[in-house]
């Protein structure tokens, strides 16, 4: 079986100021801190998350 694609995320944008579900969003996906990136599968559910929150978010493949 091959290994599951991954996508990087780091975060860009601060979540002070914004709506809680999205700062729970930023913390669902791992960051929490400006600056800080984390490497995730890149599933249905991961990209529903980074849709929510992409004004905060810069993603690579």
């Amino acid at each position: 079986m091959a290994a599951a694609k991954k996508i990087k995320v780091t975060q860009t944008g601060s979540p002070i100021g914004r709506h809680k579900s999205q700062r729970q969003t930023l913390i669902g996906l791992g960051l929490n801190k400006m600056n800080r990136t984390r490497e995730l599968e890149d599933t249905p559910s991961v990209r529903g998350m980074i849709n929510k929150v992409r004004h905060l978010i810069k993603v690579e493949d």
